[in-house]
Order: C-alpha cells, then structure tokens, then sequence
C-alpha cells in the first residue's frame, strides 16, 4: 500500500460519498486509477464495506451500557454457543472476547433505562451458562470515532 492508497482510505473514512472524481482530485490522480486503487482496496477486504453513521439519540436510542459478562464455564463450545445466542439481538452492537476478570463485554443500545433493564432481564439473565454480569451505564460519550489513524508516509 503506498501514499495514494492511505490518501484515499482515510479521505474516505471522512466522507464514504465523495464520488470517484472527488477522491481523484483530492489525492492527484486521474479518475481511472483512482477507481481501480478503489476497487483493489475493496478486493484486498481492507475497505470492509460502506454504511452511513446514524445519530442514535435522535433515533430515541438514548441508552449506551457496557456490559461485562463471566460464564460459569469457558469450553470452546459454550463460547461459541454464548456468542451465537447474543449475537441474534439487535441490541448488541459489540461483543468484544476478553482476558481477565471477565470473558465478555458487550457494548449494547437501549431506549432508556427500562429498555436495558428488560434486555438484561429478560435476554441476558436467561443465556445458558451466565455466571454474573455486570453492567455500566454512559454518562457521556467524551470521544466517538470510527477512523483509524492512518501515517501518510
């Protein structure tokens, strides 16, 4: 991957609209060899896919809960069964495998608090082979970002 390539990942982290021309004259190149870096960078799976960040809070998603979660066991299938069972909801935006104290952390999104309580009640609590969770609420979200830094040299 050379300078042009990382000129046009991280343009198009900031804007994933600009049309093909746009990146061109951005980054120097012509229209041609833009689009074919493009589609190389899409081939490659480094340009995973497109999609438009949505304003959660405007949505009425106005709960962010980090919840960390300890199985009794940790054979692989129970893992596996564990993040298939939690992966179905639509609440669950993340789930992250950890080392330490816990096996899991969930990042989940609720309308409001009652929202998240019911899911924890009703969905988390009743996952074969929960040991404990434990749950925290976002006050406020100091910094949100999706880009990765990307050295231009």
């Amino acid at each position: 991957m050379d300078l042009k390539d990382k000129m046009i990942l991280s343009i198009i982290q900031e804007d994933s609209t600009l049309s093909v021309k746009e990146i061109s004259e951005k980054i120097g190149l012509t229209f041609t060899p833009t689009y074919e870096r493009i589609k190389q960078l899409e081939k490659q799976g480094i340009i995973e896919k497109y999609v438009g960040l949505l304003n959660r809070e405007k949505l009425g998603l106005n709960i962010v809960v980090y919840c960390n979660v300890r199985l009794k066991e940790q054979s692989q299938k129970v893992l596996e069964t564990f993040e298939k069972n939690i992966g179905k909801y639509d609440e669950v935006q993340e789930i992250i495998s950890l080392s330490g104290e816990y096996d899991y952390m969930l990042k989940i999104i609720a309308k409001d608090i009652n929202s998240y309580n019911d899911f924890a009640v009703n969905v988390i609590s009743n996952i074969p082979n929960i040991g404990q969770y434990h749950s925290s609420i976002v006050l406020h979200e100091v910094k949100k970002s999706t880009k990765f830094k990307i050295d231009l040299d």
